[in-house]
Formats: C-alpha cells, structure tokens, sequence
C-alpha cells in the first residue's frame, strides 16, 4: 500500500537538514488507518472503555545507532542526559523527548526496518512534508532529519502538550473542532504540493470492491462483517466508485486526525504526523476524523458534521461517497492480519469502522 519514496541522507553521519522545494508522498494508508509515530504527549490518552488503544510497540532512545544519536546530539548542540519514551500512536519505533546538557529539550521519532519494514518509508514522507508546512501550520517544526542504515530519524521542536482526554471531554473536543476549522481555512488552496485525495488513496478506498470480489471467488465467506453491508454489498461498492471525483479540491488535509494525532497546549491546538497529507475538500479531515471521535465516546458523527461550518454547502451526495470509502477501508482492512510491531492497528481500524458504518446506515436512510 505505501510506496517507495527516495530518502534523504546522512554522509558520514552528519545530518541533512530537511529543506525540499516539494513533498511528495507514496500511496499509503487513510485516514484513521495509518501507523504514525506518536504524539509529544506528556502522558497517553485515556481510552473509552471498550475502544481499542492507539499503541505500538515502542523503543527506547538508546535502540538508535550510535551514529545517528551523535547526530542528533551535533544538530542540537548538546548531549541527550536524558529521554523520556511517549506513549501513544502506531508506530513500532522511537518517540521520546529528549532533554539536553545545555537546559534545552527536542522531541525525537525514529524507526528502523524491523519490525515493520514500511515505517521507515512513512518517516521520509513526514520528513518531506513537516519540512514543506508553512509557519501558519499548526504542527511542530521539524529541526533536522536523518536516514542512515535503513534508520530515519526526525528531530522536532518540543511541544508541551496533552492529547485529549477520553471519553471526549465536551470542552477539548470544541476546541478540536475549532482547529478543524481553521486548519480547512488556513490550508486552502495548499501552500505545499502533495498529491491529491484520488491518487493518495487510490488502493486503499477500494475496501468494498475487494470484499465483493472476496466473497464471489471463495476467498472469504464474509463471516463477521455487519448483516447489513453484507446484503448491500453491491450498492456500497457502486457507491464507493464515485469517492474520488467527490474528494477533488484544494485544501490541504492531514488525512489522519484522531485524537493521537492532536496536542492540546494551554492556548494552542498542535497537529502531528502529516505523512498523509493531500488535496482534497475542506471537509475531508472533519469527516474521517469523527468516527474515531465516536469510538471514544464523543457525539454522533451525524451531528458535530451537520454542524460544523466546513460542511456548509457540502454535496450531500459527495460526503456519502467518500464516507462509503472510508467506511470501506476501515472494515476490509480490519481483516487482514496485524502489520508487524502494531498489535492493536486492526482492532483500531474495526472500531472505527463500526462507528463509520453506522453513521453511514443514518445518511443512506435520510
């Protein structure tokens, strides 16, 4: 599903510091899907209970060649005395904050090839992109990033944050719902060159095609997947041809917002991990971020969407398409086997995908 992407390098450990004039990013997971390194967060969020964790299985500083360490340390200045692991998020690598012998602190991500041989090239896409976002962006800035030995290391500003608490509490989540805005508003058109929404996702929003042609060749009897889709399993999939012209726009979307991905500061709302980013419409991230707000314990997806001010004028029939996609990729993808280092990926995926589904089941009876 993720493509090869070239990388940047280190010579003779010595870091690159990321500058490119554009990023450009391989065919990968969506939204609520992906493996991201997890969050600077000072402590995990609090799941809902029966809501699968957002957990990977994380390394510690000292799991990064040497090399790259002293890197790192060249690029800041000062000796790590000290790293802190963070919790939260996909990936199977490194998140720490990292506190220096001058006084200062820096947030470090990394991964190798093992366990999961796809993370890396996910590292080099957020290297890409974190480097090409616009200082009116409301996500770290990205210091330096190195690839060396099949590792890629990212250096970020620290930022001093909480992700938020779950279930959702009323007053985060109107804050979260505010960055959505204005995320849609400050992003569009988009400052940076990504590809858009139908190449970002061409493979994976197919999730209902494959099931269909699964079923009809024996390869899976479907067993598990809700009575309802699987009697209209031919519909949805029709439906599901027409997400891509209904995803066509300008606006630079995350294409990964759940709560893992979100720091809240005292007065600011932070976005990490922006592999995913594309083009798409300005109510892309609101819709594929709201069946992960329902799996937590936050509202309907049906009423913060219908009353949120980036899907005022939103084509009925558009929001349906691309919410049959996503719906799609949550469930097909729920039953493949565990991607190596992300025990909890599917489980995930599942969850959202039975929120989704029923927010979908309300728009197809209006």
């Amino acid at each position: 599903m993720r493509g090869v992407r070239e990388g940047f390098t280190v010579d003779q450990s010595v870091a690159q510091v990321v500058n490119p004039p554009a990023a450009s990013l391989p065919a990968g997971s969506p939204p609520g899907g992906s493996p991201p390194a997890g969050p600077q967060a000072a402590s995990p969020p609090h799941e809902t209970a029966g809501s699968p964790p957002a957990t990977g299985v994380r390394l510690p500083w000292s799991a990064i060649p040497a090399a790259l360490q002293a890197a790192v340390e060249d690029h800041l200045g000062s000796r790590v005395v000290e790293s802190v692991t963070q919790p939260g998020g996909f990936s199977p690598g490194v998140a720490a904050k990292l506190r220096l012998d001058n006084g200062t602190r820096a947030f470090v991500k990394a991964v190798g090839p093992e366990p999961n041989p796809e993370s890396p090239d996910i590292h080099r896409s957020e290297a890409r992109i974190a480097a090409a976002l616009p200082v009116a962006a409301p996500a770290p800035r990205l210091l330096a990033s190195f690839d060396e030995a099949g590792w890629v290391v990212l250096v970020y500003e620290n930022v001093e944050g909480t992700t938020p608490r779950q279930p959702w509490d009323r007053t985060e989540l109107d804050r979260v719902m505010n960055a959505v805005h204005d995320l849609a508003v400050t992003l569009t058109p988009s400052p940076i060159e990504v590809p858009p929404a139908a190449e970002r996702f061409s493979e994976s929003f197919a999730g209902w095609h494959r099931l269909a042609e699964a079923h009809q060749t024996g390869k899976d009897d479907l067993t598990g997947l809700d009575p309802w889709a699987r009697q209209h399993l031919t519909d949805l999939a029709a439906w599901e041809s027409r997400w891509s012209d209904a995803a066509a726009g300008t606006t630079l979307a995350h294409a990964d917002l759940r709560a893992d991905n979100v720091l809240l500061t005292h007065d600011r709302v932070v976005v990490v991990d922006w592999p995913w980013a594309c083009t798409t419409t300005p109510w892309f991230d609101l819709l594929a971020m709201l069946p992960s707000v329902a799996m937590q314990g936050g509202p309907s997806p049906e009423e913060l969407f219908d009353h949120h001010p980036v899907a005022d004028g939103a084509d009925p029939d558009a929001v349906t398409a691309v919410l049959v996609a996503l719906t799609g990729f949550f469930l097909e993808h729920a039953r493949r086997p565990a991607p190596p280092g992300l025990p909890t990926l599917r489980a995930f995926q599942a969850a959202q995908g039975h929120a989704a589904l029923r927010w979908l089941r309300s728009r197809l009876r209006a």
